[in-house]
């Protein structure tokens, strides 16, 4: 498969999924969240919002790596041939004040049910750069999507 075709994959996956689970860390202890997310096109960048009182915030600021899991499973047996997933793997921090509008705006356009969570003073916008992606479809068909040439995140 070629790397178009990967890429383009990953997107209808992520177009067609409006959650995904966060993983975290913090001094050794992996730490699980759901969240609802904004991916731009060219698939570097993925935008989340949280409150700042949080868990997986104060992981993140500890540790910036993560890695966030979407798939399009239905809970049924014909996932086992039908569902996709990818794994993203990246580095996150926070959107400075200059970018804040564009990805809120993407962000909203997405979910425009969140706009209130979003616009609390305690709410915080993240920014995953993201550098490796894989994927997973037809439970054992393995493709990856390297975005940067690290790959120290198995280290």
């Amino acid at each position: 498969m070629t790397e178009e075709e990967i890429r383009k994959q990953i997107l209808n996956l992520l177009d067609s999924q409006f959650l995904a689970a966060l993983s975290t860390q913090r001094q050794g202890q992996p730490y699980a969240s759901l969240i609802a997310f904004a991916h731009a096109d060219d698939l570097a960048t993925l935008i989340f919002a949280t409150p700042k009182a949080t868990r997986k915030y104060a992981n993140l600021l500890a540790e910036h790596r993560l890695a966030l899991l979407v798939d399009s499973r239905s809970n049924k047996e014909a996932d086992f041939h039908e569902a996709a997933a990818v794994t993203i793997l990246g580095e996150v921090g926070e959107i400075g004040k200059d970018d804040l509008t564009h990805y809120k705006s993407l962000y909203l356009a997405r979910h425009p049910y969140l706009e209130n969570f979003v616009n609390s003073p305690t709410t915080v916008f993240l920014k995953v750069s993201v550098k490796h992606y894989i994927l997973v479809t037809r439970f054992q068909h393995v493709m990856e999507l390297h975005l940067t040439d690290e790959m120290d995140f198995f280290s």
